[in-house]
């Protein structure tokens, strides 16, 4: 995490299988539609069968990490793989299978074949952590550090070139005030020569009064005479109080977890809207989880983050004066800072809340790598989806619009919003249109691209006002285009994202993938095919 604080800075990126039910149009012919076992079966005998079309050698072990059926009996089952015995990254690769359960298509992230020479290191996993916390400190220059350790892990990095043996080294420690700082470091494990890094921590029946939604239901579990702030109707989420505390434990370097008190109440009526009472704060997320939660379900018929009807639970008041939010899939948990009160209120704003669980929707499905222009299509995602979270919501206290965190800004943050999808370049930092340089961007700010793109495909061109925002979105190529709405954008982008997306798609990629997804759901030269295409010229991808 560098010095500068953004909204949603982590994915932790941890194998979740999901059976997911995908909405699509009906068929004229009606057929069982097949369980999960089924549909592995059918894709490890297709991928058998395949396996020099696909490049699945000798070496190589697969692993199913998520399964997709569609209402037709259509199948898409996502495969990660490790060569001798050592994930690799770029690995994953999605089996299509028709109704019938023939073999239709894959994506792959790399169409290579994942061999190495060796698996055998000549950088010791020491040199490599050594490495690591070099990086760390350079990246949080400036700031003193302490309880710095790197954890280096042996990979096959099949996403930067032919595959090679490297070192995916997790360096954490902890700034001057306790909080966390995180970075990833890609090393050839030959040569010791730099292959990429990237920050690791992203930076976002009762009722509450929450701090920036107004007054909201919640369902609570009664205990004895009290009551606890925990959702058995979401798989048992629930909202603790970190108590101002922070992990000994970050991204699986562990020495200890900062607890989550369970907030308890009398009479049903939690907080007061006010910082005052630390369960206002409280309120906003488990608000935020709830309908986070019941977007993913009645929308994309998603159980869940992961698909598993496991639910998540929230840390508020975490630290001190922390100005971040972020999810974190080894506890599948939510955690939100309070900010300093200068450049942020507390953390817990709708929107805030369905970008960062998200990250964990993504980490579940295409697993898009933090850096790059995967990373930035990462980032895009949350931005998308936590969007469509916030107008889902229908919340007359926080109404839907294109900007990303505007409920938590304050005066010396500088501007509205943390970013705007209309026209991202608003922020002076976020790219509108692709050009080949992209890829060099922090990920907040590539994601620019495929943010313009979604507001496009969404809303079109040309001023309009939204939730009370004024919106503005120019095209790149001087084109008027017409939006197909929000709805359609997210059952596109959902589809692409769990069906087509791998962890190395690059922005070419992703409008192959969203191409599919409007076909798949909408037909072959479909007004809303049509209208993906236009978007993404409109902002020069291809």
């Amino acid at each position: 995490m560098r010095s500068r604080t953004r909204l949603a800075t982590s994915v932790i990126a941890t194998a979740a299988a999901a059976l997911v039910a995908a909405t699509l149009p009906a068929t004229a012919t009606a057929r069982p539609a097949p369980d999960r076992a089924e549909a592995v079966r059918s894709a490890d005998a297709a991928l058998a069968s395949h396996a020099t079309q696909l490049a699945v050698t000798a070496g190589q072990d697969t692993s199913v990490r998520d399964v997709v059926i569609d209402s037709d009996g259509s199948r898409h089952v996502r495969y990660d793989r490790t060569f001798g015995g050592i994930p690799v990254l770029g690995g994953d690769l999605v089996v299509h299978l028709s109704p019938d359960g023939s073999y239709h298509g894959a994506s792959r992230a790399t169409r290579s074949d994942l061999a190495v020479p060796t698996v055998k290191p000549l950088i010791s996993a020491t040199k490599a952590a050594g490495l690591g916390t070099e990086a760390l400190r350079a990246a949080n220059s400036g700031t003193a550090l302490s309880k710095v350790t790197a954890k280096p892990l042996l990979v096959i990095d099949a996403l930067h070139g032919a595959p090679q043996l490297a070192w995916r080294t997790t360096a954490a420690g902890r700034d001057d005030r306790g909080n966390p700082a995180a970075h990833v470091v890609l090393t050839n494990a030959r040569t010791g020569k730099a292959i990429d890094s990237w920050d690791r921590l992203k930076t976002v029946t009762g009722d509450g009064k929450s701090l920036y939604g107004g007054t909201v239901p919640l369902e609570t579990t009664q205990s004895g005479s009290a009551y606890q702030l925990k959702d058995a109707t979401r798989g048992g989420t629930y909202t603790g109080d970190a108590q101002n505390k922070t992990d000994s434990c970050i991204l699986g370097i562990c020495w200890g977890r900062a607890p989550a008190a369970l907030f308890t109440d009398a009479d049903n009526h939690w907080g007061s809207g006010t910082t005052a009472d630390r369960a206002s704060a409280a309120v906003d997320a488990q608000y935020g989880t709830d309908t986070t939660w019941d977007y993913y379900k009645n929308v994309h018929g998603r159980n869940g983050i992961a698909g598993d009807g496991k639910g998540s639970y929230n840390r508020v008041h975490y630290g001190s004066g922390y100005n971040n939010a972020f999810w974190d899939d080894s506890c599948f948990c939510m955690t939100y800072g309070d900010g300093d009160g200068k450049v942020f209120g507390p953390l817990v704003a709708l929107d805030v809340a369905g970008h960062e669980m998200s990250h964990g929707v993504t980490a579940a499905t295409a697993n898009l790598t933090y850096s790059g222009e995967s990373g930035g299509l990462n980032e895009a995602t949350s931005d998308i989806f936590g969007t469509l979270v916030e107008f889902y919501a229908k919340n007359a206290s926080d109404p839907g619009d294109y900007l990303i965190g505007e409920k938590i800004v304050r005066p010396d943050f500088g501007q509205a919003a943390l970013r705007y999808m209309d026209k991202p370049s608003k922020d002076t930092k976020s790219a509108d249109c692709w050009n080949s340089k992209v890829k060099d961007l922090d990920v907040h700010y590539s994601s620019g691209v495929a943010n313009h793109f979604a507001y496009l495909l969404a809303e079109g061109s040309g001023q309009k006002v939204i939730g009370g925002v004024t919106h503005n979105s120019p095209t790149c190529n001087g084109s008027t285009v017409q939006g197909i709405g929000k709805d359609k954008l997210g059952k596109i982008w959902y589809r692409a994202l769990t069906v087509y997306m791998t962890s190395g798609t690059n922005y070419a990629a992703a409008r192959t993938a969203t191409l599919n997804a409007a076909k798949d759901l909408y037909g072959a030269g479909s007004a809303e095919q049509n209208a993906v295409a236009a978007a993404w010229s409109a902002v020069s991808v291809g």
